[in-house]
């Protein structure tokens, strides 16, 4: 395993420190590999199926992005109520 030394600024080392604390992580080693592992993941572009450079959102973003705005839509419907 690779050993790394990195300066962080005392908010963020304080943060990790109080998660670690709390039992969100087993320790503080593991709360910064979970950290660095999913800020890699943000950045992989091998898995991205949308074909326009930009990873997937996850499936409440993209829920909401399709969804649309019933006000906006053209009148070409009628009157009568869809159901």
């Amino acid at each position: 395993m690779t050993k790394i030394e990195v300066d962080l600024p005392d908010r963020i080392d304080s943060e990790i420190s109080r998660l670690a604390e709390q039992g969100e992580f087993l320790n503080r080693n593991e709360a910064i590999e979970d950290f660095l592992t999913r800020g890699l993941k943000a950045y992989d572009v091998e898995n991205d199926t949308t074909g326009d450079g930009e990873a997937d959102g996850d499936l409440f973003t993209d829920a909401i992005d399709e969804q649309q705005d019933p006000a906006a839509l053209d009148d070409d419907m009628g009157d009568e109520p869809t159901f």
